[in-house]
């Protein structure tokens, strides 16, 4: 079994950009940093500062484009991806993006800079699968629930 997945929680550090794909699919890119404090054997505190490039596709990336802004705090859930470019110099580089599959809003309504929801939104694959598996429990007779009436307590108990 392999796994490939980061979690990242940090701020925005410029506002996000969408572009569209020649098939017509929305990709929004923008980077997050995340810092690390830490306490050197001198006594001395220092600050690192790590810089993440993420790509949200679709819906997803509408969202992002739409709620996020510089400054925005966020939690990003997805894989990690590589690439290779050439730089200004004509010099050959390799980069990690993460292609996110779930970002999470993490400032509230009225404190942060972009006024939104701490809500989910998943990617447009995951909320396809999980309509698909809500539609055939549905029609298999699946998932129906039973409660109680009139404040009375359900026992379902055969004793």
């Amino acid at each position: 079994m392999t796994m490939n997945k980061i979690l990242v929680i940090g701020n925005l550090g410029s506002d996000p950009e969408m572009r569209y794909t020649p098939n017509g699919n929305a990709v929004t890119s923008f980077s997050v940093a995340t810092n690390r404090r830490y306490r050197t054997s001198d006594g001395e505190t220092r600050e690192e500062t790590e810089w993440f490039r993420v790509n949200a596709w679709n819906r997803l990336g509408e969202t992002c484009n739409q709620y996020l802004q510089r400054g925005s705090k966020v939690y990003v859930e997805g894989t990690l991806t590589s690439g290779a470019y050439l730089s200004n110099d004509g010099d050959p580089r390799a980069s990690l993006d993460i292609r996110a599959t779930e970002v999470r809003f993490l400032d509230s309504r009225n404190s942060g800079p972009s006024n939104s929801t701490n809500e989910t939104y998943p990617s447009q694959s995951q909320s396809q699968s999980q309509s698909q598996s809500q539609s055939q429990s549905q029609e298999s007779g699946q998932g129906s629930q039973v409660s109680a009436q009139d404040g009375e307590e359900f026992d379902d108990l055969p004793w």
